[in-house]
């Protein structure tokens, strides 16, 4: 089921979206959020697959709310104001549900998040020198020589690009990446992170330093890992 929180300032407005999530069979929403910095904090943590969000909020708007994350989690807008409209599908959302809305415009919101939820990450050697990731909706294609370090976060990577300020986020689990990383080139150090040998800058005790981040190294990862930096 796709994984998701809704985020609204009036309570009837989420009491409408819990019913009509249960209703679809397809949507496990994990929670519900009147305050959009509580929202904010709850993502930071814990990765979602879709948002229900309300636009015209006081604190802040869910134009900005959605900017302002830094993963590509889908989006289905929700407000009484159509004027909102071309700014939300300019962000790539999934849809636009005008308020009031019913169970079948719902619906149909929904199975649109459903088929992008249902078509498998790919992710594919090029010639050895790129992984083509699902991610925002679309194939990225990524330089190998240009990854720092991947991070794992539940069944999501952060794939850290150098002279990127945001990091790619894809749906996927360290397993599968690390089947289709060159085994030369990356080496597993942490149950969190992955990183390429090409751009380590030092190693003090169980830390690897790659452009300012420290990452450590887990306990049932150290032998393996120095092992071969050694070499």
């Amino acid at each position: 089921m796709i994984k998701a929180i809704a985020i609204d300032d009036e309570i009837p407005a989420l009491k409408i979206i819990e019913n009509f999530c249960e209703r679809t069979g397809l949507i496990a929403l994990e929670k519900t959020f009147l305050k959009p910095n509580e929202a904010m904090k709850h993502l930071r943590k814990f990765p979602t697959d879709l948002l229900f969000l309300d636009i015209n909020m006081p604190s802040i708007s869910g134009i900005e709310l959605y900017k302002s994350i830094e993963q590509h989690t889908m989006v289905i807008f929700t407000t009484a104001y159509s004027e909102f409209a071309v700014e939300g599908f300019n962000l790539n959302a999934i849809d636009y549900l005008l308020k009031p809305y019913t169970y079948e415009r719902f619906l149909q919101a929904v199975n649109k998040a459903n088929d992008i939820y249902s078509t498998p990450i790919m992710l594919e050697k090029n010639q050895e020198n790129y992984l083509f990731v699902r991610a925002d909706y679309s194939l990225v294609k990524i330089a190998i020589n240009d990854i720092l370090f991947i991070e794992g976060l539940d069944d999501y990577l952060k794939i850290h690009i150098a002279k990127k300020i945001k990091p790619i986020v894809a749906r996927m689990t360290m397993k599968g990446i690390m089947e289709k990383l060159p085994t030369t080139q990356f080496i597993r150090v942490h149950r969190s992170f992955i990183i390429p040998f090409s751009k380590v800058e030092n190693v003090r005790r169980k830390v690897i330093f790659i452009e300012g981040k420290e990452i450590p190294i887990g306990s049932s990862y150290e032998a393996d890992f120095f092992a071969i930096f050694k070499k």
